[in-house]
């Protein structure tokens, strides 16, 4: 198991453990009670960490995305209903994941829903926090990991800067993991969506299937299903592991953009744990609801608690 593999374990031992915290929000890790700096302190101290790096290694999530405009998975926003009207409409939905976990009838209704949901990901143009935090890395020595799985950061950068742990809707994977294999999801869904039209199902015979075993294809992410943890997996926890082995002596600053309180456990808490046992690293987390920050690091971390698309876009002001 590699390096990162075992902190993400880890720590999901202690959320499985102490969900009662963790459901309400809370946290096992005893949190500092200094007091923050001012907003404008902050940005100053984030654009210098940044600058004074050897190396960043930026932890994305869902927050990033909703940032910068993709808010559309758990809300009845203006954005859902730009892409998913017609199934809010039919439905009831409240938000993009209602529909994705809903128990459709028809396979071919549930999948006409599951191509909006692919497509509208795969097609989206990188969003502003994300051009803005490509400012303030550049230059510098970097990795990216994150759980989304919108494509937003490999739509930036090649595949060997990013590490994907919780998959990708660029690939589908047979629902019944008869193989190790994923496959191209882009292309079907780009002709499912245009054989569907205006309408909520795609054509019956356009259903993907397994190229194996011929079980229906299902998304390669986590959540949808029978996520499959096979090579593709392993390999984005070995690149993100490689890279804090190769750099671990060097000064890294760890930066979280956007983490929730359903999965601290695959960024958050081990960026504390990191942080914690390497003592040239420091930790800046940026969330637009918590202020979290261990007490065994409150003299080498900060966080930020404001919108993260104007922090990234004040910092980027801030370092001209």
């Amino acid at each position: 198991m590699s390096l990162y593999e075992d902190l993400v374990n880890h720590t999901q031992m202690n959320y499985s453990s102490r969900y009662d915290l963790y459901s309400i929000g809370e946290t096992v890790y005893a949190l500092s009670e200094k007091e923050p700096l001012p907003y404008d302190e902050q940005i100053k101290v984030l654009a210098e960490k940044i600058k004074e790096a050897d190396c960043v290694i930026v932890g994305g999530a869902s927050g990033l995305s909703a940032a910068g405009g993709g808010d559309f998975y758990y809300e009845d926003n203006a954005s859902y209903r730009k892409y998913f009207g017609k199934y809010a409409e039919k439905y009831g939905f409240k938000g993009a994941f209602a529909g994705s976990f809903y128990r459709y009838s028809d396979p071919a209704e549930k999948w006409g829903y599951l191509a909006t949901f692919l497509h509208t990901t795969q097609t989206a143009e990188v969003r502003k926090p994300y051009l803005d935090l490509d400012t303030l890395l550049k230059g510098k020595d970097f990795f990216i990991l994150t759980t989304n799985q919108d494509t937003q950061f490999v739509k930036l950068y090649p595949e060997e800067k990013v590490a994907e742990i919780q998959g990708d809707h660029r690939f589908f994977q047979c629902s019944r993991q008869c193989t190790d294999d994923t496959w191209d999801a882009v292309e079907p869904v780009k002709e499912m969506m245009e054989a569907m039209g205006d309408n909520t199902a795609i054509p019956t015979d356009m259903i993907p299937r397994c190229p194996h075993c011929g079980a229906e294809a299902f998304p390669w992410v986590r959540g949808y299903g029978n996520f499959l943890q096979g090579t593709k997996y392993e390999e984005q926890y070995d690149k993100i592991s490689d890279y804090i082995q190769t750099h671990k002596d060097k000064k890294i600053l760890f930066l979280e953009l956007g983490v929730g309180r359903m999965t601290p456990m695959f960024i958050q808490e081990p960026f504390w744990e990191l942080t914690r046992a390497l003592p040239d690293s420091f930790y800046i987390g940026v969330n637009d609801k918590y202020d979290y920050l261990p007490e065994g690091i409150e003299n080498r971390g900060m966080t930020i608690v404001c919108d993260i698309a104007k922090v990234l876009e004040d910092t980027v002001k801030a370092s001209k």
